[in-house]
């Protein structure tokens, strides 16, 4: 939606804040919803779940491509939100579930693709799409899909769980809903705040401080919850330290992704003046790598388990984003493709066994709230990475244009600063990659070199 903004403002005769609200509210619904899905998954079984998050996103996509105006447009990116959030949890719920502890890894591997790969081809899909086509199109697309997938989920899911009669806390639900849609929204003002699209500091902080102080009640409700098994997000799951110390690792890399996904197009388009679909395709390749590695890093994760695909992956990482911290007016636009498909490479290499090693290491009863933990975690990981690299690349671009120099090499600098900042987080990940251990659980099906 991010790539599809200068097309609506002119469409529906919207301004760019209201346009940014087409992906916000996405978030938003997002943030407030997967907390929930780890009651959902326990109170409901898979079928209906799976119906009911499918005809969500189906609905959602079917008002968007018909949508008169931007109101019916909003409320359309709302119902497909909530159908998007209940389907990751249960996806990896049913997966955990019906998948031996031997075969997790390559099976994970192959819904890895679908968690990384996705932001990291979306723009280059909907570039190519609004080159051609009607921004409906980016609805009209999927549409057919999405009912394909519903038709046969009515058809061929069954209910691999058991459901239990457990009252939902209405209390969690409102902590939740200001906790994880206050912090994700003022996280996102952070943006409009560089581009000066938002409204001023003072509600972005506003947003933040609702947002913590949320969270952290949220927090003190749900361990005083869960001593009778009635927490709507069970944080027992993080007494497993691998559980911990893989969910930590993912928040790293989430804001590695997201950060690098906003700041070289603004760096490839601002600094070097390649066009938007230019853009686009040269971020495919790295999109189509991550999506290529991750049944193959699923299956090496089966055999070999986690610290021999972290450690590289960790540490290729990081050597890119310290490589981006020289990059100048004149760097090669083909420097920056290898450098895009080294960085997916390496994150491929870290998603699949960091999913498979934080879900393996709770109780099999935890699953649903797992899952509902990691999907939680990727919505903030994301926005926080994007607000961390946006706003230093803001802050030292104004610092740098104020000495008088060029708007490019003010541009240079402060995407140089971001990707320092990044750079230097992602030691930590280095240093946490030795400490993710393969599930006990997993063990049993490895082979005796392991």
């Amino acid at each position: 939606m991010g790539v599809a903004i200068p097309h609506l403002v002119d469409d529906l005769d919207i301004t760019i804040s209201a346009a940014q609200w087409l992906t916000t509210a996405f978030m938003l619904t997002m943030a407030v919803v997967i907390p929930i899905t780890g009651f959902l998954l326990q109170r409901f079984a898979t079928r209906p779940i799976f119906i009911a998050a499918m005809s969500l996103f189906s609905a959602g996509t079917l008002i968007a491509a018909l949508a008169p105006g931007f109101e019916v447009l909003l409320l359309a990116r709302v119902v497909q939100a909530s159908g998007t959030a209940i389907m990751m949890p249960l996806l990896m719920t049913t997966l955990m579930t019906l998948v031996a502890p031997s075969d997790r890894g390559r099976l994970m591997g192959r819904v890895s693709i679908v968690i990384s790969v996705a932001p990291a081809i979306g723009p280059t899909i909907s570039g190519l799409i609004l080159n051609y086509l009607s921004w409906r199109f980016m609805f009209w697309l999927v549409l057919p899909i999405a009912v394909v997938m519903l038709v046969i989920g009515i058809r061929r899911v069954e209910n691999v769980s058991e459901p239990r009669v457990i009252p939902i806390d209405v209390f969690s639900v409102v902590l939740s809903a200001f906790g994880f849609g206050g912090l994700i929204y003022g996280l996102s003002l952070v943006g409009g705040e560089v581009s000066g699209t938002s409204a001023g500091s003072a509600p972005m902080w506003v947003a933040l401080a609702v947002g913590v102080g949320g969270i952290a009640a949220f927090i003190l409700r749900q361990r005083a919850l869960q001593r009778s098994d009635r927490a709507l997000l069970d944080l027992r799951t993080f007494r497993s330290t691998n559980f911990a110390v893989s969910v930590a690792l993912m928040v790293v890399m989430m804001a590695a992704l997201f950060g690098t996904i906003i700041l070289l197009p603004i760096y490839l388009q601002n600094v070097l003046h390649l066009e938007p679909i230019v853009t686009g395709l040269m971020l495919l390749p790295g999109g189509l790598t991550m999506g290529l590695l991750g049944p193959v890093v699923g299956r090496l994760f089966d055999r070999f388990g986690p610290t021999p695909l972290i450690v590289p992956g960790s540490i290729a990482v990081s050597a890119v984003l310290w490589s981006l911290t020289m990059v100048t007016e004149q760097t090669s636009p083909w420097m920056l493709l290898m450098g895009h498909v080294v960085l997916s490479a390496g994150l491929a290499f870290m998603f699949t066994p960091l999913f498979t090693s934080a879900l393996g290491s709770v109780e099999p009863r935890l699953y649903s709230h797992g899952s509902a933990i990691v999907g939680t975690v990727q919505q903030v990981a994301g926005a926080a990475g994007t607000a961390l690299f946006i706003t230093v690349l803001a802050a030292v671009t104004a610092t740098v244009a104020a000495t008088g120099v060029s708007s490019e090499m003010a541009e240079v600098a402060g995407i140089r600063a971001a990707f320092l900042v990044g750079a230097i987080i992602s030691i930590t990940a280095v240093v946490g990659a030795f400490f993710v251990r393969k599930p006990a659980d997993m063990m049993e099906g490895a082979p005796a070199a392991h």
